[in-house]
């Protein structure tokens, strides 16, 4: 067995490029930006009221000007209205494009507006040079950039694209994955189970969690006949780049991947982890460079070995920046008298203080999935000790929304 720390290092070593497509920007929710977006034109292209109000010269305050000819009223959206003279203004809205001519906007609320004149009824003397201006490149300047490469595209950004007119987008290109279930005794969703049958779970989990990256997974079951498994196996390495493989690894009389996999040619990177749940984790690739990750069948097995060793994996090769560590506060003693690393489902919440408090749940072992609804995440313990008090903080690896 090697270490956790070994494993995840063996795991990142093979992060893979994909390369780029280039997708129209309505669909690229949750893609990898593989550009960064720049300004077309300065932001805001224009100087424009923060207000509603009049524009005017300010220098005709300085000269004790306060009551104003009204040239005309300006919507947001059409040309700008030059002003002529000290004594004029123009009615303009939020937003309008102002004309350089004037330099001062005074808002609705300072002024007494009446038969095409306003008038001026707060202190002149509170009035500034430019206020109430965005003025033109202030936020960026043309080719500025908006929004840097390597994130995922949430609806900011998708609406930061629209605004400078990047209707198609440059973004990562997603691996083609196949998820494999194995066992016998695992039957359809939609299938009532005899007194010995299990409902498969872990191919919809895992699918599932592949959607938050927009990676659209096959999927794939088979039963514990090795024929069947070389077959089938022999195909999805030849069609897809990832094989996400639950079950058919640990040691039993009917766990025929390893051998099976070793049969077909694929090189063996290692076998287990020194680390409960998910000890018999085994990864491997081919030599076209075909990744398998192959998972012990048990659902919380699945569940953490994807978040804590596949989610990074994939977050890295598809280029997105990796994330500083999240901490949270033991709320209980806990004991693991084994020498592996113990990930434990924990509750989180956030204290009045703002700090990760982790609380930890009461199961039964890699086959009880029950909990994980009620769980946010893993607290990974160290294989080193095996008491951990309350009060004491180490790494989560979070799979679900605080509440």
């Amino acid at each position: 067995m090697i270490s956790v720390e070994e494993a995840e290092g063996i795991i990142f070593s093979h992060s893979s490029d994909y390369g780029a497509e280039e997708i129209f920007y309505e669909n690229a929710l949750g893609r990898v930006l593989a550009e960064d977006l720049r300004t077309d034109r300065h932001l805001p292209p224009f100087n424009r009221p923060t207000v509603d109000g009049i524009a005017l010269l300010f220098s005709s305050i300085e000269k004790g000007i306060t009551r104003f000819r009204i040239r005309a009223i300006q919507a947001a959206g059409e040309a700008p209205v030059p002003v002529t003279g000290e004594s004029e203004c123009v009615e303009i809205m939020t937003g309008a494009a102002l004309d350089t001519s004037a330099d001062t906007v005074i808002r609705y609320e300072d002024l007494v507006i009446n038969e095409g004149w306003a008038e001026i009824r707060t202190d002149p003397a509170t009035i500034r040079k430019g206020q109430n201006i965005h003025s033109k490149g202030k936020d960026k300047k043309q080719g500025e950039i908006l929004v840097p490469a390597h994130q995922s595209i949430t609806p900011a950004i998708l609406g930061i694209a629209a605004s400078v007119g990047k209707t198609i987008l440059r973004v990562r290109k997603l691996p083609k994955v196949v998820i494999i279930s194995t066992g016998d005794e695992m039957v359809s969703p939609e299938t009532a189970p005899n007194d010995f049958q299990l409902r498969r779970s872990n191919g919809t989990t895992v699918r599932s969690v592949l959607e938050k990256y927009k990676v659209s997974a096959d999927l794939l079951h088979l039963n514990d006949d090795p024929d069947e498994i070389r077959e089938a196996l022999r195909h999805c390495l030849e069609e897809y780049d990832i094989l996400l493989i639950c079950g058919g690894v640990s040691m039993g009389k009917f766990d025929f991947v390893p051998r099976v996999l070793e049969e077909l040619g694929t090189i063996k990177l290692f076998h287990k982890i020194k680390q409960r749940p998910g000890k018999p984790f085994w990864f491997g690739k081919t030599q076209p460079g075909r990744l398998i990750f192959a998972f012990p069948g048990n659902p919380v097995s699945v569940f953490m070995c994807l978040h804590r060793y596949f989610v990074p994996w994939l977050e890295k090769s598809l280029g997105i920046p990796i994330s500083n560590p999240v901490y949270g506060i033991l709320q209980n003693d806990v004991t693991f008298p084994a020498p592996l690393q113990y990930f434990t489902q924990v509750r989180l919440r956030v204290s009045p203080a703002g700090q990760l408090l982790a609380e930890t749940m009461d199961t039964n072992g890699s086959g009880d999935f029950s909990h994980l609804a009620e769980a946010h995440a893993f607290m990974e313990l160290p294989a080193d000790k095996n008491q951990f008090k309350k009060g004491e903080v180490y790494q989560v690896w979070p799979y679900a929304f605080l509440t």
